[in-house]
């Protein structure tokens, strides 16, 4: 429990967000929608990136 209070409550819930769009889009490629299921698909590694970005920002400050 201690990891998550470290991650923080913002992190949490982007990674939560990444994990759903994950398997929206995983339903989507799967049920024949497939150029709808990578465009979706593609929105998780951005927001890890701009994640990893703010971190990096919010750690340059310091």
């Amino acid at each position: 429990m201690n990891y998550f209070k470290k991650l923080g409550t913002a992190n949490l819930l982007m990674l939560l967000l990444c994990a759903a769009i994950i398997i929206v889009a995983e339903y989507l490629f799967l049920t024949g929608d497939k150029l709808h299921g990578i465009f979706v698909g593609l929105w998780a590694p951005t927001l890890l990136g701009v994640m990893i970005y703010l971190k990096l920002l919010d750690n340059g400050s310091r």
